[in-house]
């Protein structure tokens, strides 16, 4: 037996196949569908940095994505400022406040974190309602303006579509080549035991820290291009209800995966679409389903497939050694029958 060889394969296909979809449709419909899942799965993937790799589970990050998003929206509506550096101070925003919450916040642990990281998460969402004078409050902030970069214009939803896919893709590189490096074995190893990475010499408030300022990071970069796409914002964008929707997304997906973000995204809000008809009874319908989908696959999808996969490898040794010792038995037969070998 040996693995699918064509797995190596299967990136680059995906790849292509989402460079080709705006070229094979032109329905805005199935194009703002994928941009949503897009955003979204950018910030999933941040918190499944924080949450599935360091082990802290954080659910402030619906206020880092409407801070991010808010950032953006102020800078290029109300001081005029270009995308990219608009783009850019948001990010490094919520990065700034993620460290000084991160510092303070990731000195509890367990749920006493998760509840803290809940009310910075509401802090930050009544901010953005109640500083009325900068934000709008409720009315909402009217009047972002199109994307542009030097002098072509993000106008059109296949151009957004570009370049949010840009920004997924360079997300997901990113969250690989830290997951493969060594940091990402040092979230890992904190995950596991902080007892056991401190004794080892690991800076284990350091490490954590840096992966809550890059799972916001992440956040602030989804809000942004969330508000540079639909160029309105209302207080409803930093609302907590969106952390429990990430941390099902992720659920979903598979925690600790890398791919995990992008499918629970994706499966959830196709699903969700699909029930839409059935406005009135569309939880009735999907709150089984994700039952189900929690009691059997408790680890998501990807999780799944990822220990079904480690199951075969484990299996696979055990095989050919089984398979090698048969052959080497038929062959001594064979030869002791034909008088090669001495009685």
């Amino acid at each position: 037996m040996r693995s699918f060889p064509a797995s190596k394969w299967v990136v680059p296909a995906l790849l292509l196949v989402a460079l080709a979809i705006p070229l094979l449709t032109d329905n805005s419909y199935y194009l703002n569908m994928l941009i949503m899942i897009f955003i979204w799965t950018i910030a999933v993937s941040g918190m499944n940095m924080i949450a599935g790799y360091a082990g802290q589970l954080s659910l402030a990050h619906a206020g880092f994505f409407g801070m991010g998003a808010y950032t953006l929206g102020l800078l290029m509506a109300k001081a005029q400022m270009s995308f990219l550096v608009s783009l850019v101070m948001a990010v490094a925003l919520t990065g700034i406040v993620g460290a000084v919450v991160g510092m303070i916040s990731l000195r509890l642990k367990g749920h006493y974190f998760a509840i803290f990281s809940l009310c910075m998460g509401v802090i930050i969402s009544l901010v953005i309602e109640k500083w009325e004078s900068l934000t709008e409050g409720v009315r909402g902030l009217l009047g972002i303006p199109i994307p542009k970069i030097g002098s072509f214009e993000f106008s059109t939803v296949t151009s957004q579509y570009y370049l949010i896919l840009f920004f997924l893709v360079l997300a997901m590189f990113v969250n690989r080549q830290i997951v493969q490096s060594l940091v990402g074995r040092t979230f890992i190893s904190i995950r596991n035991s902080e007892e056991l990475a401190e004794a080892l010499g690991i800076n284990v408030m350091q490490s954590k820290i840096l992966a809550f300022v890059h799972s916001t990071v992440l956040a602030g970069l989804a809000g942004a291009l969330y508000a540079g796409y639909l160029r309105f914002l209302g207080p409803e964008v930093a609302s907590i209800e969106h952390a429990f929707e990430m941390l099902l997304y992720l659920l979903v997906g598979g925690i600790s995966t890398l791919w995990g973000p992008l499918v629970g995204t994706a499966l959830v809000m196709a699903m969700m679409q699909l029930l839409q008809s059935w406005q009135d009874y569309r939880m009735i319908i999907f709150g089984p389903i994700l039952v189900l989908i929690v009691m059997f696959l408790p680890h998501g999808i990807m999780g799944a497939l990822a220990r079904l996969k480690m199951k075969r490898q484990s299996v696979l040794p055990e095989t050919i050694d089984n398979e090698n010792r048969v052959i080497e038995k038929g062959t001594t037969d064979r030869r002791l029958a034909g008088g090669e070998i001495d009685a």
